[in-house]
């Protein structure tokens, strides 16, 4: 058990999806994985271990923002032994060409700053996703009825942001989609030499205004969930 984590040992797979939402875990874990045991409920912050096409999976929630994703995150590679962390949550478009619903698999991820920026000090570490991961993903899409986009996001340090001028150099330069932790969460797995992605749908979009309704969130995240659990075992 960790402070944040009250799993016992053996009961952490290597491979781990982390979505923001506590209930989006319980989802994921009933819908896709079998002999389903709920592992951790520390805090409310719902984990869930069972398998998946006879691989072991964790789903865990990590709470919203990079500091909160940062805790689960070191817990899980540190103490754990995970060596697999695929994000699984929502984003908010950017791009014209980037649709509701579509699928957004992050090569990089931008940030104003995350819980890590103490350790680089002036230096601007790039954080990526793990090229295995990447490329499977993208392969896994082709098989799925939905618009995938590859490439940059915007990991945000705040949801009710007020620089206009932000999100223009964000468009500007080529950045799909905002949400608010892969950079840290690719900034840890570099450090503990693990691998990390994130598969978000887009949910929103910062320039139509356009969201998807609360009834049609499940749906459209099962798309995310299966590209990222094939991507994970390719």
């Amino acid at each position: 058990m960790t402070i944040h984590i009250g799993a016992k040992p053996g009961d952490i797979a290597e491979t781990v999806l982390m979505p923001g939402d506590p209930y989006r875990a319980k989802w994921a874990a009933e819908t896709f994985l079998t002999d389903v045991r709920l592992v951790n409920e520390v805090r409310g912050m719902l984990g869930y271990t069972g398998t998946w096409n006879g691989h072991k999976v964790t789903i865990q929630g990590s709470g919203m923002g990079m500091p909160s994703l940062s805790i689960y995150a070191n817990e899980l590679l540190r103490d754990y032994g995970a060596k697999t962390l695929i994000r699984i949550g929502s984003c908010g478009g950017m791009q014209p060409e980037v649709k509701v619903r579509d699928v957004i698999i992050a090569m990089t991820a931008t940030t104003l700053g995350s819980p890590s920026d103490s350790i680089f000090r002036e230096v601007n570490f790039a954080p990526c996703a793990d090229w295995s991961l990447l490329s499977a993903a993208t392969e896994a899409a082709k098989g799925f009825d939905v618009d995938v986009h590859v490439g940059g996001i915007y990991s945000s340090d705040t949801f009710y942001a007020e620089r206009a001028d932000l999100d223009e150099q964000m468009v500007r330069h080529g950045i799909l989609g905002v949400e608010m932790e892969a950079a840290e969460l690719y900034t840890l797995a570099a450090r503990h030499k693990a691998r990390a992605l994130a598969v978000l749908t887009v949910s929103d979009h910062l320039q139509t205004g356009e969201s998807l309704p609360s009834d049609q969130r499940e749906r459209s995240f099962g798309d995310m969930v299966e590209i990222a659990l094939q991507a994970a075992f390719a």
